[in-house]
C-alpha cells in the first residue's frame, strides 16, 4: 500500500458551515476511503496555506486520485495538494539505481 500527504483548504463557506456545526470530517472522508480499499491514517490542522493534513493509506495513485476527486467535487475545499510518500529505504534505492544508469546531457 501506498501512503500519501494529502493538504486541503477550506473556502470561506465551509468554514461558516463547520464553525455553526462543528463536526470531524474524518467521519465522513474515512468510509470514502475504505470503499477505495484504503484508510484514513490520521488528520492535522495546520495553519497557513492549508487549513488540514490528513495521512492516507492507498493501494494505488488511482484510488488515491479518486478519493480526491471525490472530496473536491462538493465545493467546499479552496485548494488540495496530493504528495506520494516513498519511504527513505526505497529513496535510498532510486539514488543506487540512478548512479547505475548514465542519463545523456543536453548538448
Amino acid at each position: 500500500m501506498a501512503l500519501y500527504l494529502w493538504q486541503v483548504g477550506y473556502t470561506s463557506d465551509a468554514w461558516t458551515t463547520q464553525i455553526k456545526n462543528p463536526r470531524n470530517r474524518l467521519e465522513l472522508v474515512r468510509p470514502v476511503a475504505e470503499r477505495l480499499g484504503g484508510r484514513i491514517i490520521d488528520a492535522w490542522f495546520t495553519f497557513g496555506e492549508y487549513d488540514v493534513v490528513v495521512l492516507v493509506e492507498m493501494p494505488d495513485n488511482v484510488s488515491m486520485a479518486s478519493l480526491v476527486l471525490a472530496a473536491t467535487t462538493g465545493g467546499h475545499l479552496s485548494a488540495s495538494k496530493t504528495t506520494p510518500l516513498m519511504p527513505i529505504d526505497d529513496g535510498v534505492d532510486a539514488m543506487r539505481r540512478a548512479g547505475e544508469i548514465a542519463y545523456p546531457k543536453p548538448e
